[in-house]
């Protein structure tokens, strides 16, 4: 796959620059710009080992001293800078919090080098808390965090590893790092080249960062064990018992098509928490939930943020414990739907056969994929068009499709479907993608779930079971539709890892058939 590989990265890397360099530029102004003058103090924290941190603290109007007030941490989000959050920093202060805002370590004019929330953003976070407690009317029984994407990764693991932390808010973040970029033992290319593109244009990759990068496109099968390893460390899942022991309030929000960190982790990650929580997950793409609210414009996300915080930092009695902890919003309809747990989202399943045998030849691409990274979602999110193939010209040779009836009544997807099926691969390792389409009267398939699956050390022609989960979604099929599933070889989100000549047999052995199960509502 070397060529194509690095024809991706080349791509995406070219992309990565211009995004961060237009959503620096953006967000280095227009928060600032509504922010209210003379609310700002941009000051300079000590981090974690002598690093120095570029740092911004609102204060409620009027805060003389005299009293002390909820104290809210937020650290920024990858690449972007230390103005990110003032737009929603300003209405914190308004409401009567302190809050510090502060560019992560390595990114920026803030010191040091990117670490990839590892234990020194952890240790910056309880850094900069110190200081706030001794510089601000902050406080110390009051003490949240919140913030995006890598904000929201470096919140949870910091509120794991300081007990002060009572409340988070982790916007479009990660909880198991593996399971965002390297889910079905697959590297997903073109996440981890738009993250490392970005850094280099606006941050400092520490040497271990920059190796495992490296190791990570080259795909080295011996490498494995130390970037799982790697990544474990820096996920919150590895230390979710800390949480619990704490009893932090832990909200998380989401986007069903975000293209870095799926939602299947944080959901694995929601059911494993003990106490007060809430799941939210809505149409987009990574952080695009978010986004206007940055801007100071009317945003749930951040509108529910408040809600959470307000409740468990300053005690006010806004019914958002009450609620359904787990709120959903379609990809096809308005309108949020509540549920008591994540199990009780798609508790009814319906299985579409997967019959007979069939080959697919792998290393092309039959033109069912799952995207562009950001592209693709966020144009679902706004005009609900998501990526598209037509079944009749999928080519058989490169792509296996099976296709349920239609469906006399709307069928509520909710959830993680999931695919059963035996493979025969005449390879020892290979890739597949698999795609579940929404099909029209016409054959013009509309994407409502996809994941990719990579497996080694197999023996050629010998069959073996393959259970993979698709990442989780809410989507509404209309009457007289009918689901589809396709599975190819290639798909430029994602690296694969089939030999040349490669071919994969898919079968449904009649003491074992294959499906692919498909979670619903309950009407």
């Amino acid at each position: 796959m070397g060529t194509h590989r690095t024809k991706t990265l080349r791509t995406t890397a070219v992309g990565a620059v211009s995004a961060a360099l237009i959503a620096g530029g953006v967000l280095g102004s227009a928060p600032a710009a509504q922010a209210a003058p003379g609310g700002v103090r941009f000051v300079d924290i000590t981090g974690d080992g002598g690093t120095v941190l570029k740092c911004n603290v609102v204060t409620p109007a009027g805060a003389d001293g005299s009293r002390r007030y909820p104290l809210v941490v937020m650290p920024t989000s990858w690449s972007l800078p230390q103005v990110e959050y003032l737009a929603q920093a300003q209405k914190l202060a308004d409401a009567g919090y302190v809050v510090v805002s502060y560019n992560v370590r390595g990114f920026w004019q803030s010191g040091g080098q990117i670490e990839v929330a590892g234990p020194p953003d952890w240790a910056d976070a309880s850094k900069v808390i110190d200081w706030a407690l001794a510089h601000t009317p902050s406080d110390p029984r009051h003490i949240g965090m919140a913030g995006v994407s890598y904000g929201a990764g470096i919140s949870l693991l910091a509120a794991e590893h300081d007990p002060r932390i009572k409340a988070v808010a982790s916007l479009s973040g990660w909880a198991d790092l593996i399971a965002s970029i390297y889910s079905g033992r697959t590297q997903h290319v073109e996440a981890a080249a738009l993250l490392d593109g970005t850094a280099t244009v606006t941050g400092r990759e520490s040497p271990e960062v920059r190796r495992v990068f490296d190791d990570f496109y080259a795909g080295d099968l011996a490498k494995e064990p130390q970037l799982i390893a790697w990544g474990r460390k820096r996920s919150a899942a590895t230390y979710v018992d800390r949480l619990n022991r704490n009893g932090t309030a832990v909200m998380l929000a989401n986007a069903w098509g975000d293209s870095i960190f799926s939602p299947n982790q944080y959901t694995d990650f929601y059911e494993r928490l003990t106490g007060p929580k809430r799941l939210e997950l809505r149409p987009g793409d990574h952080a695009t939930a978010e986004l206007p609210g940055l801007f100071g414009l009317p945003n749930d996300v951040w509108s529910d943020t408040r809600r959470w915080l307000d409740h468990y930092l300053r005690g006010v009695d806004n019914g958002i414990d009450h609620e359904q902890p787990v709120q959903l919003k379609s990809r096809s309809a308005g309108g949020y739907e509540g549920y008591p747990d994540w199990k009780s989202v798609g508790a009814t399943r319906r299985k579409v056969d997967l019959a007979g045998t069939s080959t697919v030849h792998a290393n092309v691409d039959s033109g069912a994929d799952g995207g562009v990274v950001f592209l693709s979602s966020t144009l679902d999110q706004v005009a609900r068009i998501p990526p598209m193939a037509w079944m009749p010209l999928l080519p058989r040779r490169w792509a296996a499709v099976w296709q349920s009836e239609r469906y006399a009544a709307p069928q509520q997807v909710r959830g993680a479907a999931t695919v059963h099926t035996t493979l025969t691969p005449n390879r020892e390792r290979g890739t597949f993608m698999a795609y579940l389409y929404d099909v029209g009267p016409l054959g013009l398939g509309k994407l409502v779930t996809h994941a990719p699956y990579t497996w080694y050390g197999r023996t050629p022609g010998r069959p073996f079971g393959v259970d993979l989960p698709l990442y989780s979604t809410a989507y509404d099929v209309p009457t007289g539709h009918r689901l589809a599933l396709v599975v190819d070889t290639v798909d430029p989100l994602y690296s694969e890892h089939n030999p040349s000549g490669a071919q994969l047999t898919f079968s449904s052995p009649a003491d074992d058939p294959s499906y692919v199960s498909v979670p619903l509502r309950e009407k």
